[in-house]
């Protein structure tokens, strides 16, 4: 009997020595701090070899960042004013001083993005779509308020039609139909809402942000 409960308890503790542990809750108190109304988004640093890239995720980050309660300055007319100051390039965006974007702008925060993956594997009868970025956002003061990262990937799933052949083929039009033409979009939007508004990081509401009206 002793021999028995030793080991049921050897196994429990086995168990739960396996036992996941569940991250620990995102510190936003230097964002909390900072307490920023007006957010700053600057053109993106592209480390992906679609020199469109950048421009398709600066289109997709002033909507998130809105419908969370903040003043988003308007990211072309941001875009023309940092070149006509010199500064054409995200990687030359970023290497200035936070201080200085901020005050240019007056914002109270800064909002800058890495495209770390922007690209379609083709498999012949699959093509996966995958994007990676980077956030980070820094206070007026050049201080950093707060980080995150996503990645979101996408593969077709195809229907079988019963017909091996015809699934075959399908599947072979499909893939090479997206790999012709990815559609980068609708991954970037997910993964700007999931570390915006709905992941474990997502930033706080603004004092902008619109409440449902109740009923």
């Amino acid at each position: 009997m002793n021999r028995r409960l030793l080991l049921l308890a050897g196994a429990a503790l086995l168990i739960s020595g396996c036992a996941t542990t569940p991250p620990e809750p995102y510190d936003f108190s230097a964002f909390q701090s900072a307490a920023p109304r007006s957010i700053l988004v600057v053109p993106a640093v592209n480390e992906s070899l679609d020199v469109d890239a950048p421009n398709y995720v600066l289109s997709t980050l002033p909507r998130p960042l809105a419908e969370k309660g903040y003043y988003v300055f308007p990211v072309h007319t941001t875009k023309f004013i940092l070149e006509q100051e010199g500064f054409y390039e995200g990687e030359q965006v970023h290497s200035q001083p936070p201080e200085l974007l901020a005050q240019l702008f007056d914002a109270d925060a800064v909002l800058y993005v890495t495209i770390n993956r922007w690209d379609a594997q083709y498999a012949v009868l699959s093509t996966t779509v995958t994007v990676h970025f980077t956030y980070r956002m820094v206070a007026r003061d050049g201080t950093e308020i707060w980080q995150a990262e996503q990645a979101m990937v996408y593969q077709p799933q195809n229907s079988s039609s019963g017909s091996p052949l015809a699934d075959l083929i399908a599947a072979a039009v499909s893939a090479a139909v997206t790999r012709a033409a990815p559609n980068y979009m609708p991954l970037t939007r997910q993964a700007n809402e999931q570390v915006l508004n709905l992941g474990p990081r997502a930033i706080p509401s603004g004092p902008y942000r619109k409440e449902p009206a109740k009923r």
